[in-house]
């Protein structure tokens, strides 16, 4: 695995920052999930909050319907809406987050699992009941509208696309947990990615960012209505820290939005 040589925000090839994101989580799916894996699993969850679908709902009743899980990793949510009664199927862009989702999955409880990009679904149209991503797909392309096209396209008339991102307002902060992640020090604006490179000078990793604004036009871009825009608070329950999300600055600053979105 190539270290990494260079990290910041600046601009970056579309097609390099786009296709980073393959590679980045099939060198590191064994360690995200060794890190993470216990607190993802046994049901959904929609950020580092630790909010779950059944307390939210925001999926509505999933027995009996076709759900699509994009950005799924290793499809912990996709296995725990099919204990719920759902027919689920689990696409992720990494085939090392797939096989380790099916390696780890307890006995007798996978899923179908395919490899695909969420900008080009091997599904066709009207096909799924649901659609949604728990913080999977839509941060790591550049052309976000496209996912987001994907989705309606394959939704059935009154269907639900619901997808979970960093907080947009979170961009303006360091990527701190602490106190010292209180003070912005950058524009909200600034819609440059935050990008590795590697030891070869190639783009390991990209993250983009999307105002509040960028995700709304993007949704009614693609046909749909927002119905709910979710943002959860930080239990009293959660003491874990993961990456820039902790208790201590949860409490005072928002990390997750949830979009909650119909097909008309």
């Amino acid at each position: 695995m190539s270290s990494v040589r260079d990290y910041g925000y600046r601009e970056v090839p579309d097609r390099e920052g786009g296709a980073a994101a393959r590679g980045w989580w099939d060198d590191n799916a064994d360690e995200y999930l060794d890190d993470h894996g216990g607190f993802l699993a046994g049901e959904l969850r929609w950020g580092p909050e630790g909010l779950t679908e059944s307390e939210a709902r925001l999926l509505g009743d999933v027995a009996g319907r076709d759900v699509l899980e994009i950005g799924a990793g290793a499809a912990q949510c996709s296995r725990w809406l099919a204990e719920q009664g759902a027919h689920v199927v689990a696409t992720d862009v990494s085939g090392a987050m797939l096989r380790e989702g099916r390696d780890r999955a307890p006995a007798g409880a996978g899923v179908p699992l395919v490899q695909a990009d969420a900008r080009a679904l091997p599904f066709a149209a009207a096909s799924f009941d649901v659609v949604f991503t728990s913080f999977g797909a839509i941060p790591f392309v550049p052309d976000a509208a496209r996912v987001h096209a994907e989705a309606a396209r394959v939704l059935r008339a009154g269907g639900r696309w619901v997808f979970s991102v960093t907080h947009p307002l979170r961009w303006a902060f360091p990527d701190d947990p602490t106190a010292a992640g209180l003070t912005a020090t950058r524009s909200y604006f600034d819609r440059r990615p935050y990008v590795e490179t590697d030891d070869t000078g190639r783009v390991a990793y990209a993250e983009y960012h999307r105002t509040v604004g960028d995700h709304v036009r993007e949704i009614a871009g693609a046909g749909l209505r927002l119905a709910d825009l979710v943002e959860p608070e930080w239990p009293d329950w959660n003491t874990g820290v993961w990456g820039g999300w902790g208790p201590e600055r949860g409490r005072r600053l928002p990390g997750t939005a949830v979009f909650v979105t119909h097909k008309d």
